[in-house]
């Protein structure tokens, strides 16, 4: 009888995390259906975002103090934010849905790259391999979607900003919460954007939306936002770290099934896309399960 809460909690929290990276999916599909540019698209989306977590802290008196170098570090990551996401989106407006999504599961093979650089650690031979795999994958997709070749490309700068994000959070976190970090980084990403919407002049008549893209957006904004990130933060308490890695990494692949039911996005794509597509997501599937069995094979040898 001891055992079956725990397993029951278990089984709760990787629902949670499931319906959560499916939320993350739709982050694409928004992103084509809402009309206003990119920046407009992600201004409004931080905006929402950001007070909707501030209400949530509010509600529940939770302490949003930080230090002052915590706070500088935490607001110009989120410059960093806001260019990965503005990147995002305009990567799905230059091609597709599904295009977008594969680009940014490159995002391993530039952490596997930057992480080691930055901390001063050695490269492994597995992230090597894997980053030859999505390198593999990422010229196929060239070869045949020339057309998409600007989305491909924005949407491959977006990866390389977004694998910065773990490496800067791995360290805040030791000192700070998981939704403080997301609070203020969202925080930062909203004054960015501001800053570069006064001084290029943006804010006028362009990014007023209309009332559809307003209802997308609340639901970008909160939804597959705010609500997404604090419901992806508290199932970490109950499970492991590999785990959740390992769920979160499906996110294109939700992604891509998603933009299929909602926009038929699929119909256009080539026989190479899907070739090249296939090794990436393959690779990225296969990577931590592959990482984590050799240094289980490692800690036996140690024995």
């Amino acid at each position: 009888m001891q055992l079956i809460k725990p397993i029951n909690l278990i089984n709760k929290n990787l629902l949670i995390l499931h319906l959560t990276v499916v939320v993350w999916g739709f982050t694409g599909l928004l992103g084509k259906l809402i009309s206003i540019s990119a920046v407009s698209l992600v201004w409004y989306r931080v905006f929402i975002a950001f007070v909707s977590l501030f209400i949530y802290f509010k509600l529940f008196k939770v302490n949003i103090i930080v230090n002052r170098t915590t706070l500088i570090i935490l607001l110009l990551t989120g410059g960093l934010l806001a260019t990965h996401w503005v990147l995002f989106f305009a990567s799905i407006k230059f091609s597709t849905i599904p295009v977008t999504l594969v680009c940014l599961s490159s995002i391993t093979l530039f952490t596997a790259i930057f992480e080691p650089l930055i901390n001063k650690k050695r490269i492994s031979k597995l992230q090597l391999l894997a980053g030859a795999l999505i390198i593999t994958g990422i010229v196929i997709i060239f070869k045949f979607e020339t057309k998409y070749t600007l989305g491909i490309i924005v949407g491959l700068i977006s990866a390389m900003v977004a694998s910065i994000f773990p490496i800067i959070n791995s360290k805040m976190i030791k000192k700070n919460g998981a939704m403080l970090i997301g609070f203020y980084e969202l925080l930062g990403a909203f004054i960015w954007i501001s800053i570069y919407l006064f001084f290029s002049q943006g804010f006028t008549t362009t990014i007023i939306p209309t009332y559809t893209d307003i209802f997308y957006l609340l639901i970008l904004g909160t939804i597959c936002t705010s609500v997404a990130y604090v419901a992806g933060v508290s199932v970490m308490r109950e499970l492991p770290v590999f785990r959740v890695a390992l769920i979160t990494n499906l996110e294109p692949v939700y992604g891509i099934l998603i933009a299929f039911i909602f926009y038929r996005d699929l119909n256009n794509m080539t026989l190479g896309f899907w070739i090249g597509a296939g090794i990436i997501l393959s690779t990225i599937i296969m990577y931590p399960i592959t990482q984590r069995k050799v240094y289980e094979r490692k800690n036996r040898g140690n024995l």
